[in-house]
C-alpha cells in the first residue's frame, strides 16, 4: 500500500530553515549516513516526490552553487503560482489542490511510496486532506528563534519508532489528525483521572 511520507529535518525549536531560507545550521550536523531512519533507505521507497516552490528554487540554488545534478528520477511535482523553470524532466509545476496531485502521484508512483519534501506549510497541506501517513524527522541539537516551521498545523501525531543518528535524534510519527479543540474538553480528558494528590 502506498504510503505518503514527509521526511525532514529540523532544529530543535521546529524550524526547517531560518529567514533567510538558509540550511546552515543542517551541514553542521554529525549524521551516520546508513545509520537509523538514513536518506537512503528511506529514498529507495520512493516512486513520486512533491514540494513547494521555496523548496525546489533553494535545490536550484543549492545545485548552481555546487555544481550537482537534480538528484531525483522519480517524477516530482512543484506547487507554485508562479513561473519557474525546469531542471530536469519529470518536473511538473502545479497550482492544483493537493488531493488531485495526489492522486496522479499514487499512479505515477506505481506501488511504491511517496515523498512530500516541503516545506512545512505544503506538508499541511496534504495533512489536512487526509493524505500524509507519516512524519518522520531528524531532530538537530540547535535552535534558531525563528524561521520557516516545521508544520504550522495544529494536529495529534503518534509517536512510532525512535532513535540516534549522530548528532540527530530521529523519530517517525503517524498522523492522527487535526487537533479540533487545544481547550476546554481536552484539557479536561488529560485531568479528570489525577487526584488532588497526583
Amino acid at each position: 500500500m502506498t504510503r505518503t511520507t514527509y521526511y525532514t529535518a529540523t532544529t530543535l525549536d521546529g524550524f526547517l530553515a531560518d529567514e533567510h531560507d538558509s540550511l546552515d545550521w543542517l551541514f553542521t550536523q554529525e549524521i551516520d549516513e546508513k545509520g537509523p531512519m538514513n536518506y537512503d533507505d528511506f529514498y529507495a521507497r520512493i516512486g513520486a516526490l512533491a514540494m513547494g516552490a521555496t523548496t525546489y528554487e533553494w535545490i536550484v540554488d543549492h545545485m548552481a552553487s555546487t555544481g550537482e545534478k537534480w538528484a531525483y528520477q522519480e517524477p516530482s511535482w512543484v506547487f507554485t503560482h508562479r513561473d519557474l523553470a525546469p531542471v530536469a524532466e519529470r518536473i511538473t509545476f502545479t497550482a492544483d489542490p493537493v488531493a488531485d496531485v495526489h492522486a496522479q502521484m499514487v499512479e505515477a508512483a506505481d506501488g511504491r511510496d511517496l515523498w512530500v519534501v516541503g516545506g512545512g506549510d505544503l506538508a499541511a497541506q496534504f495533512a489536512e486532506q487526509g493524505l500524509l501517513d507519516d512524519v518522520v524527522v531528524s531532530i538537530a541539537p540547535v535552535t534558531l528563534g525563528a524561521g520557516r516551521p516545521l508544520f504550522p498545523r495544529p494536529f495529534d501525531l503518534r509517536l512510532v519508532e525512535h532513535d540516534r543518528n549522530g548528532a540527530f535524534l530521529c523519530a517517525r510519527y503517524e498522523v492522527v489528525g487535526p487537533r479540533r479543540n487545544g481547550h476546554g474538553a481536552g484539557r479536561a480528558s488529560v485531568t479528570e483521572g489525577l487526584s488532588p494528590n497526583s
